[in-house]
């Protein structure tokens, strides 16, 4: 039964604010690190295990939530949840070392895996069923601005506080969440209590997701398969999901319900959601670094540029839902989000080295538009036909893929950027030689200019050639960023025959769970 007035609004905002604290924290250490780093004494890859234990933690809970829900009952888990999110931060926070940390975002990370989809099947409980479009489009607020801002708030936090507040900063917020969702959110029965617990289904999930997971986020830093422990996770990850998989459709109370895979909008809705995944993630990945890193830009600015797309989103999140709730096909509009998406990386990959803060903001609102057309519609096909307690478990899956779709599409671009650096620099180095006119002509140019400065002819001769490595180092990059939108873009395009493989339907109307 759905909810009325204030106490709809208050369930939604509980609930969006829960999601928001667990998607935020994916991406708000990225750019803390360093300073992590530096303040615990440990290296860069050692480091690194703050950001990928709290994923491959988030991942193996996410397609656990739904059943989790259904056993303890899915207001009790999802306070639980709130209040070890909550709990897991503080002790973040107060980490001493770089072992306590790790642990303590794993723990973080286990508990986020189940605000994220509980708080999506919650939501979906709330509002009426010709509404539901409208409370997809609210939920999807912060699915897709927590990872957009996450560096940004990471940021200004340790610039003018310390490492330890992007922490503390969620302990306030939880409090108020836990409340709120203990006084106002409806409970449900608890349907597995009595039941046998998938013992062996819970370890081959944990086995497979979290081998998947973690090759996903060292892959290449560890040059891949040249590591031998990423090619035993490998060998893992595939039998391991052969066996659960195999564990899941032979037994009567599995951890993961596959049944729900009967129905084809889910099917396929994985699918896409995994797409949807890449582009959000990936965009989100490579644009920092190419603002930074070539163009100049503080993370101050780099966070201001995405400010503006991610407002966008949120201005046209509801006008999606609403469009959705009057019956115009979904389909339609997530083939305009690829579309829009494409154009904004075709844009991008059209970058210079001149390339200024105006260049890259019309490419980023239309991104923002993209994204809102692409999240309601995407989730809403997904989940249209599930009904009672398939919600929990449908919710909790699509989620995972979104995520994977992510990991996926950083570490593919991170390899297509580490491969296409050599291959363009290989390309531009060639024309570095006596024998290039050009090429004399420029370091003759800038030997002359180091000159008239008071260096000697020797000193002068080795800053040109310093001069030209730092620009053949600048083209190389440019073309390679250049590449990686590319790709991410017709990655995106290519999906679009995908959507018309889920039925149409006439007024989309996501279930509400039967209790």
């Amino acid at each position: 039964m759905a909810e009325t007035g204030f106490k709809k609004w208050i369930i939604t905002i509980t609930v969006i604010v829960a999601s928001l604290l667990e998607l935020i924290d994916t991406t708000i250490v990225n750019v803390s690190l360093p300073v992590i780093q530096g303040n615990l004494g440990a290296t860069l890859e050692d480091v690194a295990w703050v950001v990928t234990g709290y994923a491959v933690a988030n991942v193996i809970i996410l397609p656990m939530s739904g059943w989790l829900g259904s056993r303890f009952g899915r207001k009790q888990y999802f306070i639980t949840s709130i209040i070890v999110f909550t709990i897991a931060s503080f002790l973040c926070g107060n980490a001493t070392s770089l072992d306590e940390l790790v642990l303590f975002r794993i723990i973080q990370g286990v508990a986020g895996g189940g605000l994220i989809s509980t708080s999506q099947a919650i939501l979906v409980e709330t509002w009426p069923r010709e509404q539901i479009g409208t409370a997809t489009a609210l939920f999807g607020l912060g699915a897709v601005v927590g990872p957009t801002v996450g560096p940004t708030i990471g940021g200004y936090i340790t610039d003018h506080a310390s490492w330890r507040w992007i922490f503390y900063v969620n302990i306030p917020v939880g409090a108020v969440a836990a409340f709120c969702a203990y006084t106002f959110v409806r409970e449900t029965p608890k349907e597995g209590k009595g039941k046998p617990v998938d013992w062996w289904g819970i370890a081959l999930l944990a086995v497979a997701v979290g081998s998947l997971q973690t090759i996903l986020e060292k892959g290449e830093s560890e040059d891949w398969f040249a590591k031998t422990y990423i090619l035993v996770l490998t060998v893992t990850a595939v039998i391991g999901t052969i066996c659960f998989i195999w564990r899941e459709l032979s037994i009567e109370h599995p951890i993961v319900n596959f049944g729900i895979m009967r129905h084809r909008s889910f099917s396929v809705g994985m699918f896409t959601s995994f797409v949807l995944g890449f582009g959000l993630y990936g965009s989100v990945f490579v644009f920092p670094v190419f603002c930074q890193n070539l163009l100049g830009f503080t993370a101050q600015q780099t966070g201001e540029l995405l400010f503006p797309g991610g407002l966008c989103t949120i201005i046209m999140m509801p006008f999606i839902g609403k469009m959705l709730n009057k019956g115009i096909p979904a389909q339609f509009m997530a083939t305009a989000g690829m579309f829009l998406f494409f154009v904004f990386t075709t844009m991008l990959s059209n970058s210079t080295l001149s390339t200024g803060q105006g260049d890259v903001l019309i490419p980023l609102l239309i991104r923002g538009v993209g994204m809102a057309l692409l999240f309601v519609p995407l989730t809403t096909l997904a989940i249209a036909d599930l009904k009672g307690p398939e919600l929990g478990q449908g919710t909790g899956l699509n989620n995972m893929m979104r995520q994977l779709g992510g990991s996926f599409g950083i570490a593919v671009l991170t390899t297509i950027i580490h491969i296409r650096s050599g291959i363009h620099r290989d390309n531009l180095i060639t024309n570095v030689n006596p024998y290039n006119p050009a090429f004399t002509e420029r370091l003759n140019m800038l030997t002359h200019a180091f000159m008239a400065k008071g260096k000697s002819l020797l000193d002068a001769t080795h800053m040109a050639y310093a001069a030209i490595e730092g620009a053949v180092i600048k083209q190389t990059l440019l073309l390679t960023y250049d590449d990686a939108y590319w790709i991410s873009g017709l990655v995106m395009l290519f999906s679009i025959p995908l959507l018309y493989l889920q039925p149409f339907k006439k007024a989309v109307k996501m279930p509400v769970d039967a209790h």
